[in-house]
């Protein structure tokens, strides 16, 4: 029997079985690294694949991999570890393979490692672990391929990499320079996603508002119209397919004010997911960024003007090498200026290859801990007053889920799984993917109670919501196992 490697089970083997091959697959990482994931999985099932929801149930198991923080290679690395001992037959692709050597270091089993956006690779590889079949059904296939997200709203990948040079990332390292895909393909996309019963797209990519700018921003057609390849021009044609429109990772770029009418009509939805890391023009030099913060809170000033109800969201980088208390409530105060709505934070840590690595004035953990908690207190106080500035008004919400106390739906503020909820404590005549007119009674910090008003069922119509006395209502929502995606 083969020796197992340093500090590793040995490997569990998938017992042979009857019927089509069954993958297994492991997914994680951010949203990008999820449509990647997508596809190599539609791909698997257009060759008759099928996918298991356990690791004993596969033949073989794909691991997509984080590589960009640390913390995240670790748990990359545990998760493979993981997988061999569960099953043995493990493929992985994503960030983290282009460190393959730090993998095989540590798991030597792998049968094989890609890096990011090496879908073909990768099937060629599950090809060899575990051979086709030899007659696949393509037409069990659905349309839009196979997706990780619930069926009511999907995540939409404009581009791949990112020309920007932040000095605390190695994302052009990891998935290379920006290449924007067509706008013609993108918007065919769209179309089979809203065709299949999508209700909401999130646009996705390392650098939204850049997009088109590496091919010059190339017309391609759509619909019998020739579309130039920018920014307004997706937001435009996106907002005519009836689905909610969400914006994310938008650098604040001049020509980004141009999409604050389409949100003010009600053709995109009023929500900014715009990276801005930090305030102090001292740090933001150190990182790489654009440092002028005075004019962005300008910016802000005139798109509410544009959009009163336009939320931002932003993430923010506390403790970065030589950022001092100044720098740090400086950052606070222009919080208090600025009243984003959603605010996510992150402790700087080392990422391997990354300029600010030898950056001085690094700080010690308790520090980063300690300015972690403040700022997430402060901002707290800030989202729990705009919050309560919805009391009492009517919005508009889409439904995630539902379970016996009732449905728990997001706003046109809310994007799944980082922003608030919106709880709706009783309302059973419900089913996922419904957009509804609610209104808010009540607010915390983070979420909002609200009962329905009226059930939006298409672009221009309305219905009251049914109040059956003993509602008896089974949800069927199709999407992958909590194997397939952490």
């Amino acid at each position: 029997m083969p020796k197992a490697a340093p500090n590793e089970m040995p490997a569990k083997r998938a017992a042979p079985r009857s019927g089509p091959p069954r993958i297994g697959f492991v997914s994680l990482g951010c949203p990008k690294a999820l449509v990647d994931s997508e596809r190599i999985i539609t791909k698997l099932r257009a060759e008759g694949y099928e996918l298991s929801a356990s690791y004993e149930g596969a033949d073989a198991v794909v691991v997509n991999t984080c590589g960009f923080l640390n913390t995240a290679k670790e748990e990359s690395l545990a998760a493979i570890g993981e997988a061999l001992a569960e099953n043995g037959k493990i493929i992985v692709t994503g960030c983290l393979g282009v460190e393959s050597d730090r993998i095989l270091a540590v798991h030597p089993g792998v049968l094989a490692i890609t890096g990011p956006q090496q879908y073909e690779a990768v099937v060629e590889h599950v090809h060899k672990a575990v051979p086709r079949p030899h007659d696949p059904f393509l037409d069990l296939l659905p349309p839009p391929g196979i997706r990780l997200t619930p069926r009511h709203y999907a995540y939409l990948k404009i581009s791949e990499g990112c020309n920007n040079t932040c000095s605390f990332c190695i994302i052009p390292h990891l998935r290379g320079k920006l290449a924007s895909r067509p706008i013609g393909d993108v918007m065919r996309e769209a179309e089979r996603l809203v065709g299949a019963g999508v209700k909401e797209l999130l646009v996705i990519s390392q650098d939204t508002s850049a997009y088109g700018l590496d091919i010059s921003y190339a017309k391609s057609a759509w619909r019998g119209k020739e579309r130039e390849t920018r920014f307004l021009s997706l937001a435009k044609a996106l907002a005519s397919l009836g689905a909610w429109v969400r914006l994310h990772y938008v650098y604040p770029y001049p020509h980004v004010d141009q999409v604050l009418p389409l949100m003010a009509e009600g053709k995109v939805l009023p929500y900014l997911d715009i990276p801005f890391q930090h305030a102090s023009p001292s740090v933001l030099k150190a990182m790489r960024r654009p440092g002028r913060q005075d004019k962005t809170l300008d910016r802000i000033r005139s798109w509410r003007t544009i959009c009163p109800d336009l939320a931002i969201r932003s993430t923010f980088i506390v403790g970065f090498p030589g950022e001092t208390e100044e720098d740090f409530v400086f950052l606070l105060d222009w919080l208090s200026e600025a009243r984003l709505t959603r605010v996510g934070c992150f402790k700087y840590e080392d990422v391997d290859g990354a300029p600010a690595n030898a950056l001085p004035g690094q700080l010690p953990q308790e520090v980063k801990e300690e300015r972690y908690a403040r700022l997430m207190q402060h901002q707290q106080a800030i989202s729990t007053a705009l919050l309560a500035e919805r009391v009492g008004k009517t919005i508009e919400v889409i439904v995630d889920e539902i379970d016996e106390d009732g449905a728990i739906a997001r706003s046109a503020w809310d994007a799944p799984e980082i922003d608030g909820n919106v709880y709706l404590n009783g309302e059973t005549g419900l089913v996922v993917g419904d957009r509804a007119r609610v209104i808010v009674e009540a607010s915390d910090e983070y979420d909002l109670w609200a009962s329905v008003a009226e059930l939006a069922t298409g672009p221009h119509q309305s219905r009251r919501v049914p109040r059956p006395g003993n509602p008896s209502l089974r949800l069927a929502l199709e999407s992958a196992s909590k194997f397939t995606h952490r």
